[in-house]
């Protein structure tokens, strides 16, 4: 699967906030941490800021915070503000219906592929993933701290 910019920016900056909802962030602060363009992030959000996602706060020292619900907010709503997730097989259109059997099934695969992907999506909520990364982040600390022999 392959998500468009604006999906996996959204992800890094929700994320990113949601990891510490107290702490504002400006586009600045989490485009240089990703190595993303500042530009294309303020688009998205925007984006965020008009689903609930995240706030703007103004001002001195204003940036954006984490605003939605880190239990309840899954990957998937992320994602579906930027793109619908749907494959597309690119199918030249033959007059003869001999292959119609055949380029139904596939649709019917990939259908079912788009199905799966967005349920798994829709369990894994941002408490999950930050949880996840954390346990990550621990794991290759402890590794990286036993002493050898």
């Amino acid at each position: 699967m392959k998500l468009n910019k604006g999906s996996l920016f959204a992800l890094f900056a929700v994320l990113e906030l949601a990891s510490d909802s107290s702490r504002q962030l400006s586009t600045t602060d989490i485009a240089e941490k990703y190595g993303i363009s500042t530009h294309h992030l303020a688009k998205v959000m925007r984006n965020l800021v008009h689903a609930g996602l995240v706030q703007a706060v103004r001002g001195v020292g204003g940036g954006y915070r984490f605003a939605g619900n880190v239990s309840r907010t899954t990957l998937l709503d992320v994602i579906q503000l930027f793109e619908t997730l749907e494959s597309e097989l690119d199918v030249p259109n033959h007059r003869s219906q001999a292959g119609a059997p055949i380029v139904a099934e596939l649709r019917s695969i990939t259908d079912e592929i788009d199905d799966l992907t967005k349920a798994v999506l829709d369990t894994i909520t941002l408490e999950t993933a930050l949880k996840s990364t954390r346990q990550r982040t621990e794991t290759s600390a402890s590794r990286t701290s036993v002493p050898t022999r």
